[in-house]
C-alpha cells in the first residue's frame, strides 16, 4: 500500500464530487449483498436504501453506474473470524430444508424487500455458489506468491506477509477485534483467514472438489472473485455495513492487494448502524422485518422516508413513533403533490442547492428539509411540482403516488367505536377516539350520509 493510498483512507467518504472515475463516465460499483439463511432485518435494508440513494446521485452527476451485487449462499460461517458452522447450513437445519431451497427461498425474499422500498436492482447479481471455479483461481494465484499456507481444516491468508494489513480499520494485526475472539488452533497469527475450508469428516450439503481437498470456500473470497471478474482487478467505489470495516472489507483488500499488487477499489463507504433502544438492531434481541412494519399499518416507503432523515454515516435510533412521524410526513408530501398541476420546470436554483446537499456525501437531511421549503415558497404551483418530482427521481420517495394505506386492526375497531359513540351522541368520548386514531397516524373523513372514510393523518 502506498502512502497516497492510506491518505485515501483519512480522506474518504466526503464529496461525490469532485470525483474522478476509471473510465470518465461510468462507475464500477461493488455493494456487499446479503447472507441468504434468513429473511433480511430493518438494519440490512438501510444500507440497501444508503446504496440506491449514492447510485440515483452518481446517476445524477451524468455518470453510468456498473452496480455489482454479491449474494451468499455459502461460506459465511457463524462467526466472522472463521470459526463455528456455516450459516447456510445451520439456517438450514433450522428451516427443515436443504440449503439450496433456502438460499433460493430467501434470496426472492430479499429481492421483494428491495421492490418494496423502491430499490434498483443491481447490473449483475453474483452467487458464491455459481463462482467456485473462480474463486479456487484467486487462492491458487496467492498461492503461487506466498501469501498462503494449509493447516488441517483448510488454505489461510498469511497477513504477516502484506504491509499495512488492516488500515481500512485503522487497526494494527495484534489489535484487530477479530483476531481477539477467535483461538489461534493451527493459525499462524489471529488476524490470518480462510481462503478455503476443508470438509473433513463434517458433514456438509454444500461442497467442491478443490486442489486442497473436499471443502468450501471462505467468506471473504468470494467479493474479491466476483468484483474482479465482473468489475476488474480495480474499481470505483465498493460499499457495505459498517460492520465489515474491521474483517470483511478489511481482508478483502488484503486478498487483492497481495494477489494484484493494488487495493481493489478507490473508495470504500459504509452505512451505519440502525439501532434500537441503542442497540445494532440484529444483537437487540429483536429482528424486525420490513414485513413486521407493514403488519403494523406502516408503508414500506414511510421507512425509506426515515431512514433519509439521518445520514447515512450516523446511527439511526429506531422508534415506532419516528416511523409514524415518518409516514405522517410523506403522506403529507404526497397530498399537496397530487394537488399540484402538471406542465412546469424544474426551478434551477433549488435544484443547484439540492445537487449540492447530494453532493456533499448524502446529505438527505438537508435534501429532505428543501423538499418543505419549496413546498411553501411562492413558485407557481407547476413548478413547484417539477422540481419536487426532481428531488423524487434521487430520494425514490414516489411522490406522485397517493398515500398507499395499510390499515391495523386496532384503527379499523377505534373507527367502528368511534361510529357507535357518535350513534349514542357521545361525541365527547368520540372525539378521544378520533384522537386516538391519529396518534396512529390515521384520521376519519365524515360524509353527509353518516359514513367514514380512513385516510392518512397529515397532522393538520
Amino acid at each position: 500500500m502506498t502512502e497516497s493510498n492510506l491518505k485515501l483512507f483519512d480522506t474518504m467518504e466526503r464529496k461525490i464530487t469532485p470525483f474522478f472515475a476509471i473510465n470518465k463516465k461510468e462507475v464500477g460499483l461493488y455493494a456487499c449483498g446479503p447472507t441468504v439463511y434468513d429473511y433480511a432485518h430493518i438494519g440490512n435494508l438501510r444500507t440497501y436504501i444508503f446504496v440506491d440513494t449514492l447510485k440515483r446521485t452518481l446517476t445524477l452527476n451524468g455518470y453510468k453506474v456498473n452496480h455489482v451485487m454479491n449474494i451468499t449462499d455459502v461460506g459465511h460461517l457463524v462467526s466472522d473470524a472463521d470459526s463455528g458452522e456455516d450459516k447456510m447450513e445451520k439456517g438450514a437445519r433450522k428451516q427443515q430444508k436443504s440449503a439450496w431451497e433456502i438460499a433460493t427461498f430467501f434470496e426472492k425474499a430479499f429481492l421483494v424487500d428491495l421492490q418494496r422500498l423502491n430499490i434498483s436492482k443491481p447490473s449483475t447479481l453474483c452467487r458464491a455458489t455459481e463462482h467456485i471455479d473462480e474463486q479456487i483461481q484467486f487462492i491458487q494465484a496467492l498461492e503461487e506468491k506466498g501469501f498462503t499456507y494449509q493447516t488441517g481444516d483448510g488454505i489461510y491468508f498469511d497477513t504477516t506477509k502484506l504491509t499495512h494489513y488492516g488500515a481500512l480499520a485503522r487497526l494494527n494485526q495484534q489489535g484487530l477485534e477479530a483476531g481477539i475472539r477467535v483461538a489461534m488452533a493451527e493459525k499462524k497469527s489471529h488476524t490470518d483467514f480462510a481462503l478455503w475450508k476443508l470438509s473433513g469428516n463434517r458433514e456438509r450439503q454444500m461442497e467442491w472438489k478443490s486442489p486442497w481437498g473436499m471443502g468450501f470456500p471462505g467468506w471473504h473470497i468470494e467479493c474479491s472473485a466476483m468484483a474482479e471478474k465482473y468489475l476488474g482487478e480495480v474499481f470505483d467505489i465498493h460499499v457495505g455495513g459498517e460492520d465489515h470495516i474491521p474483517v470483511h472489507h478489511t481482508n478483502e483488500i488484503a486478498q487483492c492487494q497481495a494477489k494484484n499488487g493494488r487495493i481493489q477499489a478507490k473508495y470504500w463507504l459504509h452505512g451505519y448502524f440502525l439501532q434500537l433502544n441503542n442497540e445494532k438492531v440484529s444483537k437487540s434481541g429483536h429482528s424486525l422485518r420490513l414485513d413486521s412494519l407493514i403488519q403494523q399499518g406502516f408503508e414500506a416507503l414511510a421507512y425509506r422516508y426515515l431512514t433519509l432523515t439521518c445520514h447515512y454515516r450516523s446511527h439511526l435510533n429506531f422508534t415506532w413513533e419516528g416511523l409514524k412521524a415518518a409516514q405522517t410526513a410523506l403522506h403529507r408530501l404526497r397530498n399537496k403533490v397530487s394537488e399540484l398541476p402538471e406542465g412546469g420546470s424544474v426551478n434551477d436554483r433549488y435544484k443547484t442547492e439540492f445537487i449540492s446537499y447530494m453532493n456533499h456525501d448524502l446529505n438527505t437531511p438537508k435534501a429532505l428539509a428543501l423538499i418543505w421549503k419549496v413546498i411553501n415558497s411562492n413558485l407557481q404551483p407547476a413548478n413547484i411540482k417539477s422540481t419536487l418530482m426532481f428531488f423524487d427521481s434521487i430520494l425514490g420517495l414516489e411522490l406522485d403516488k397517493q398515500a398507499q394505506l395499510s390499515i391495523p386492526d386496532e384503527v379499523y375497531q377505534l373507527v367502528e367505536l368511534r361510529q357507535q359513540l357518535k350513534s349514542q351522541q357521545n361525541y365527547a368520548q368520540a372525539d378521544k377516539t378520533r384522537l386516538k386514531i391519529q396518534r396512529l397516524g390515521f384520521d376519519v373523513n365524515d360524509s353527509a350520509d353518516g359514513t367514514s372514510t380512513i385516510i392518512p393523518y397529515t397532522g393538520g
